[in-house]
């Protein structure tokens, strides 16, 4: 049997229609296509930010939790260009298929995108705003770790200090100026007959007390003098010498910076938690007593420990005087000295001279007392009364000044610091605090150009990328840490 033979052939109807289905799936494969690309420069774009985001600089966060860009990445270049770079490098790894297993030979690049252009259009850096954004940076690494609580009680404290004007006084001062009426009648001649004359001899019952401030504060309230620290900084090249001379990095993003009572209080508690002060010091740190530097701004560890030393001594002097003022039995003590000295010596007018030098000599000796209690890690209250108060007058005036305490109740000498760091200017205490860490990270290897002001916090990218088949995509994205 013959087999039979069929022509094939296309109708008008069947290849118009094969025209349009063909047509439709180019356009369908091309919008595939785009969209694809878009997707793409979308990931591509969120991926290398991330990747930038992850070279955070490993020292700042390790010594202070903060997270940023260091934009010299360990040079002696502190510039946006080295970030882009880095940027770019990401960018350009992500778009590209060449090291996909068997690429080249199972598949192509369907979408052959190609970085064109990569920009840092913003950045917000740590020194913005005056330190603002550093502050705000410490303030949301430590918030959710710390309660409200202590924040009334060191608003009591600063109010007791105000209402009781702990601070508006100088004690040492007015003892000073006693001392040297006092001396005025040491020498003099009296008549005690007629045509008999005396020389008087008055001794001032606190000279023992005088003869021991003279050895130095630090003498007085230090066990051993010996372990203080003699850690110095020199602060020409630090952070906030460049901003006083506007020779800083300047970011481009607004931002908001709060100033309130809570942000002041977090912020505070944040130095506290990261930086040393007397009695808790690191060891690897520029200076050991930082907290005494933020609220003195001395350049060595000796000067801001005596500073606060010295403030601690006049605040409680104050306190102690206002004490005694108010104590009749006391009060009698010290009229019952003052009393005996002027009938020793036949000079009555000076009863009232001798018992308010003996008061303040008083409350001086008690405030060493104080002092070294809080530096030994005990608690002194604010204002004393009876049951807290703890040298005789005789023991005050014969110089003995040896006891102390750590324990008892009250104000520790961490609380005084909360204290003086609140009354600090904010902006002051930030740059001294911005001081410190690039004074610290500066003494870690591979860091000692490390600047503050090359610390990106956050920043937005434009992002141009071109594709083999003629279309073009830009993206603009934000990120940062906080």
């Amino acid at each position: 049997m013959k087999k039979g033979k069929n022509n094939a052939y296309l109708t008008v109807c069947i290849t118009l229609c094969l025209a349009v289905i063909m047509s439709l799936f180019l356009v369908l494969l091309n919008g595939a296509r785009q969209n694809g690309a878009r997707l793409e420069v979308e990931c591509v774009t969120d991926i290398g930010l991330q990747s930038i985001l992850a070279e955070y600089h490993r020292e700042l966060m390790k010594q202070y939790n903060l997270f940023a860009i260091d934009a010299s990445y360990g040079t002696a270049l502190c510039s946006k260009t080295n970030t882009e770079a880095h940027l770019r490098k990401y960018l350009k790894k992500n778009l590209d298929y060449g090291d996909v297993f068997l690429s080249g030979y199972l598949y192509g690049d369907f979408l052959a995108l190609g970085l064109e252009e990569t920009e840092l259009t913003k950045i917000s850096i740590l020194s913005d705003y005056d330190g603002g954004i550093f502050r705000r940076c410490a303030i949301d690494a430590i918030k959710a770790d710390v309660g409200l609580e202590l924040l009334g009680e060191l608003q009591d404290w600063m109010e007791t200090m105000e209402v009781n004007g702990l601070e508006d006084g100088d004690n040492e001062a007015e003892k000073q100026r006693l001392d040297a009426e006092i001396a005025e009648y040491d020498g003099m001649e009296i008549e005690i007959e007629e045509d008999e004359w005396e020389t008087l001899e008055v001794k001032n019952p606190t000279d023992t007390l005088e003869a021991q401030k003279r050895l130095g504060i630090l003498k007085l309230v230090i066990e051993d003098e010996g372990t203080v620290s003699s850690n110095a900084i020199h602060t020409d090249n630090l952070i906030m010498n460049r901003m006083e001379k506007g020779q800083i990095n300047q970011g481009n993003i607004k931002t908001e910076v709060q100033t309130g009572v809570v942000e002041r209080f977090l912020f505070q508690e944040y130095l506290l938690r990261y930086m040393g002060h007397y009695g808790t010091e690191y060891e690897e740190d520029a200076l050991r007593y930082q907290i005494e530097y933020l609220i003195a701004g001395k350049e060595n560890d000796v000067d801001n420990l005596k500073s606060i030393v010295n403030r601690l001594c006049m605040i409680r002097e104050a306190a102690n005087a206002l004490y005694l003022w108010s104590n009749e039995v006391k009060r009698a003590e010290i009229a019952a000295i003052a009393g005996a000295v002027c009938t020793l010596i036949t000079l009555p007018q000076l009863t009232a001279l001798l018992e308010a030098a003996i008061l303040l000599a008083w409350a001086y000796a008690e405030s060493i007392y104080d002092v070294k209690s809080l530096l030994a890690g005990g608690r002194i209250p604010l204002v004393k009364d009876d049951k807290s108060w703890h040298y005789s007058l005789s023991s005050a005036l014969g110089g003995n000044l040896k006891e102390t305490s750590r324990d008892g109740e009250g104000v520790s000498y961490a609380d005084y610091l909360r204290i003086f760091m609140m009354m600090t200017n904010v902006d002051t205490l930030t740059a001294r605090a911005m001081n410190m860490v690039e004074a610290d990270i500066r003494n870690t290897p591979g860091n000692s150009g490390f600047r503050l002001d090359g610390c990106y916090e956050s920043l937005e990218a434009r992002i141009r990328i071109g594709s083999a088949h003629g279309h073009q995509y830009e993206i603009t994205r934000m990120a940062g840490y906080y």
